[in-house]
């Protein structure tokens, strides 16, 4: 355990931090498995819609390096792929 006042806080602020990565990160992924889930058997609008929201979140993570900025990169790649191999193919 922490002793002086600085580290304290400093606890403190690790865990309200990983609180919210933890919870950004849930909704990247839960939006992700959303976008599989309309990928198997939606329409061609619902599949741009749910990657438009999915790559937002995974960019507005990328900023608050909630995720390495290349990870959420190659995750947008990743579903873009899909995205064109479902609407075009």
């Amino acid at each position: 355990m922490p002793h002086t006042r600085s580290a304290k806080k400093s606890l403190r602020k690790s865990l309200k931090r990983r609180l919210s990565n933890r919870a950004a990160k849930k909704a990247i992924k839960l939006q992700i498995k959303g976008l599989l889930a309309v990928a198997e058997k939606g329409s061609a609008d619902d599949l741009r819609k749910e990657y438009n929201v999915a790559a937002r979140k995974l960019d507005k993570a990328a900023a608050r390096r909630v995720l390495h900025p290349n990870t959420a990169a190659r995750k947008k790649s990743q579903l873009a792929k899909l995205l064109h191999k479902k609407t075009v193919g």
